[in-house]
């Protein structure tokens, strides 16, 4: 993992832009945050966070774009994108304290501010509020998860492209195709064939 934490004043104030919406905190539970917060600076095609890993980090993507991907029968497939000012972490990791067999690559030069789990949840006694953000946030998160399980089952191929070109038009233009079309679950082919049809 390559990773070039900073030594300077870093700007966090996007990062809790993002928390807002889900629950507002004090100005101590921000700085005790920000206190076990650190920046990366990753190139891009490198991993944020390699295979075999133990994810004990959540980040938010400050600038850039990264994806989850993981090996199947030897086929690169992505599980999902994370674009800016949005978090990015291997969930089932994170709490069981297991290796994950997903990796987490960026897909351009990007900006991560990282959050220590463990020291994460070591404040939660301390700061009721950041829990009850935090629980907020891994809720949505898993509500996610379970609409990505449901459009898999109940959607066809054509109809999650479509549905993704909705919700963020602007990065798509930004993923390689490839990417693009393993996380629909379709070959590149297919993929090609639906966006010729629009």
């Amino acid at each position: 993992m390559t990773d070039q934490s900073s030594h300077f004043p870093i700007d966090y104030s996007p990062l809790f832009d993002y928390f807002d919406p889900f629950h507002r905190i004090s100005q101590e539970a921000k700085e005790a945050i920000s206190a076990i917060c650190s920046l990366s600076k990753i190139p891009k095609n490198k991993d944020l966070q390699s295979i075999g890993h133990t994810c004990r980090t959540i980040y938010f993507v400050k600038k850039g774009i990264a994806r989850i991907y993981y090996y199947k029968d030897g086929t690169d497939i992505t599980e999902s994108f994370a674009f800016e000012n949005s978090l990015i972490a291997r969930v089932e990791s994170l709490f069981t304290g297991k290796p994950s067999r997903k990796g987490i690559q960026v897909l351009e030069d990007s900006d991560f501010i990282g959050i220590s789990s463990p020291l994460l949840f070591d404040l939660y006694d301390q700061f009721p509020d950041i829990e009850r953000l935090f629980r907020k946030i891994f809720e949505s998160a898993y509500v996610e998860t379970v609409n990505r399980i449901e459009s898999l089952q109940f959607h066809s191929a054509e109809e999650r492209y479509h549905a993704l070109t909705q919700e963020s038009p602007d990065f798509l233009k930004r993923i390689p195709l490839k990417y693009i079309a393993s996380y629909l679950g379709i070959t590149q082919v297919s993929l090609s064939r639906i966006r010729a049809q629009r």
